[in-house]
């Protein structure tokens, strides 16, 4: 197969779909790969490094699109490549079409195939290429809050695992997936006073069971969001919901119960978002503030360590690619079932249920393709 690795054009995004070890694998299997020019810059990895590997460097992101069959991508196309896009191209890539109806709509006209990372799915309902990400942007979660904390970035004023004779400061978590237990490590390690909310009791309870005597678990409601916010300091949205929009756990009324500098960092921003006061923002302007409420809601929060994002999500990514482009998406995606999850978009129909639910498109069946 022939593959094509454009470079990534999304604000401060500088992660690249494929590393030179990469090219190597496909390379090894008789695949052809062509690498856009710069595309690993910005993670640490230059044009000599995919050229040792045997890729071919492509000097335009155009050259790129129009040479591959499938384009490995970690961001979802924006505008600018709409018009890139070939009919029944393969585009391996996060998508994240429920938070976003021009995306979706766009892909529908190309007629490509689009297989989202994150709705790969194991049988035991894991996101094998969303979990290395989620990694990322947990830990980060809590080195972002902490900054914007301090009174220059119009914080409180307080230092998260705070000092001898001072309380530290209090943090609350909702959700305790991937994201929310990686904040929970970073928060607790600093000291924080930690509490963990989640809608699964038997998640609590293994929650409980592996956390640090600062981190707590408390049932996810309404009630106990409302009394929490009026003296937590931090608060980490780390609600999924795999493919479908985020649900708003923290709505607009509610930031006038936190005190002034409380800060609020959204990590389901990817999904619409958990606070209904939500909108993405972007590593050049993280920030905006509503109410004296500081909302981080960057879209794309691990591509501020590219280094180890890219390496941490190639690491996932890469043996599927291997089965795309060895079997082609149709056999690969017949064979295992989680590559089969991972359809969103083919030829122009909505396969995955919760995109058609999101905007109210027509639902076809995954296998009137595969059949």
């Amino acid at each position: 197969m022939i593959i094509g690795v454009p470079k990534e054009i999304k604000n401060n995004e500088n992660r690249v779909a494929l590393t030179p070890a990469g090219v190597a694998e496909l390379l090894k299997r008789g695949h052809e790969v062509h690498v856009q020019s710069t595309a690993g810059e910005g993670s640490g990895f230059t044009d000599d490094s995919y050229k040792e590997a045997g890729a071919n460097i492509l000097p335009t992101i155009e050259a790129t699109y129009q040479k591959a069959e499938m384009i490995m991508k970690v961001k979802e196309p924006i505008e600018a490549e709409y018009s890139l896009i070939k009919k029944d191209q393969l585009l391996f890539t996060y998508f994240h079409f429920a938070s976003y109806e021009p995306l979706t709509h766009a892909m529908i006209k190309s007629g490509a195939v689009c297989l989202a990372y994150e709705t790969v799915e194991k049988a035991n309902g894991t996101l094998p290429l969303l979990i290395p990400m989620s990694e990322v942007a947990g830990r980060m979660s809590i080195q972002q809050g902490a900054k914007f904390l301090e009174k220059p970035m119009k914080g409180r004023g307080i230092l998260l695992g705070g000092v001898p004779g001072v309380r530290p400061a209090k943090v609350m978590i909702l959700g305790g997936g991937v994201v929310g237990t990686e904040a929970a490590k970073m928060a607790a390690g600093l000291g924080a006073d930690v509490i963990i909310l989640d809608l699964s009791l038997p998640r609590l309870r293994y929650l409980d069971d592996v956390m640090p005597a600062n981190v707590k678990t408390l049932m996810s409601n309404e009630y106990n969001i409302r009394e929490l916010i009026k003296d937590h300091d931090l608060i980490i949205g780390a609600v999924l919901i795999p493919g479908a929009k985020a649900p708003k756990l923290i709505t607009k009324d509610m930031l006038k119960e936190m005190r002034p500098g409380t800060v609020m960092v959204d990590v389901a921003v990817d999904q619409g978002g958990c606070f209904e006061t939500t909108k993405p923002t972007t590593h050049q302007d993280p920030v905006f503030i509503i109410d004296d409420v500081i909302h981080y809601c960057v879209a794309n929060m691990p591509g501020a360590v590219p280094y180890t994002s890219t390496l941490a999500l190639t690491n996932a990514t890469l043996p599927y690619a291997i089965q795309l482009a060895g079997k082609g998406w149709k056999t690969a995606c017949k064979e295992n079932n989680e590559l089969k999850l991972g359809l969103n978009v083919i030829n122009g129909k909505v396969v995955y249920q919760a995109v058609s639910e999101a905007f109210n498109l027509d639902y076809t069946d995954v296998n009137t393709f595969l059949n």
